[in-house]
């Protein structure tokens, strides 16, 4: 039976120097799960205005349900204006004070939540006052859920407050390495290397999953009872990395909610996200299958 995910937060259109493409974490996390046959749902807000009517139609043509995106009358449509470094490493900049930020607490969101094997949420949609409330009283009604923190941090946003109390509920938290250092001093904890801040962060806000992913370096661990695990990364010639840390998401959630082991899980998962690498975008599909036959012919470094 599909597993039911839940991911909440911001639709927003990514304004990319070759166009727009509809995106957002929750978004591409939904995208994600749904094609490796699980049954994502994405609770989010977007205008009512033209982008907003557009993120819709562009929802059904990505076969995600729109049946939980609120309609906004007063805030547009979230938009991100994405730019690229030297590295390939895309950099964002999110228009403050939008729809996804004024996500309301109602029956079905409640409903759904509760229903929900696993409910996904991010930092970005904590800027302002109803979103924040509203994930924080899901995150109450739904204890039988894992709950999973992606921290991604962003320049404009970040509320240390915010960033503990979530901390305090998740099961499973995701960090980018490049900013666990950044985290470490925020958090007042020492940062000698990323086992020992990962044991760390477990033990002291009681989660049971840290995961950070290292981008070509592959994926480290710490799991509160099995220790460390490190899954190398994947030898690719890189597209661009925008939805990568989805794949890698979503592919763990696939295996690890379906019972595999924390090293099948985190093994998948950091394939799914190199292979998403080799596309453009978040959205360009690839299922299961694709992800084993890329396993199979790519090689991890030494």
């Amino acid at each position: 039976m599909a597993k039911r995910i839940v991911a909440f937060g911001e639709i927003v259109w990514d304004l990319l120097p070759h166009g727009q493409v509809l995106g957002g974490t929750p978004l591409n996390l939904v995208f994600r799960c749904n094609s490796f046959g699980e049954e994502g749902h994405l609770l989010s807000r977007v205008g009512d205005d033209e982008l907003g009517q557009a993120a819709l139609d562009k929802l059904v043509s990505l076969n995600i349900s729109d049946k939980n995106v609120q309609l906004d009358s007063e805030f547009p449509t979230g938009v991100v204006n994405v730019t690229f470094d030297e590295n390939g490493e895309s950099r964002y900049e999110v228009k403050e004070d939008v729809a996804f930020d004024h996500i309301e607490f109602s029956a079905e969101a409640l409903k759904l939540a509760r229903q929900a094997d696993c409910l996904f949420f991010g930092l970005l949609p904590q800027r302002y006052g109803l979103s924040k409330n509203t994930i924080r009283e899901l995150i109450k009604e739904s204890p039988d859920s894992i709950h999973f923190f992606d921290l991604k941090l962003f320049q404009h946003f970040f509320n240390i407050d915010v960033v503990e109390r979530l901390l305090d509920c998740a099961h499973i938290v995701r960090i980018k390495e490049k900013e666990v250092e950044f985290l470490a001093g925020k958090l007042k904890m020492e940062f000698t290397d990323l086992d020992a801040f990962a044991e760390q962060l477990s033990k002291k806000y009681k989660i049971e999953l840290v995961i950070t992913t290292r981008g070509n370096n592959g994926i480290s661990a710490f799991h509160t009872e099995k220790g460390c695990f490190y899954d190398p990364g994947f030898v690719v010639d890189m597209e661009d990395n925008i939805g990568s840390g989805m794949a890698f998401s979503a592919g763990f959630l696939h295996c690890y909610l379906n019972g595999k082991s924390l090293e099948e899980s985190i093994h998948f998962g950091n394939a799914a996200g190199a292979l998403n690498t080799t596309k453009r975008g978040a959205t360009e599909f690839f299922d299961k299958n694709d992800v084993l036959e890329f396993m199979k012919s790519t090689s991890q470094q030494a």
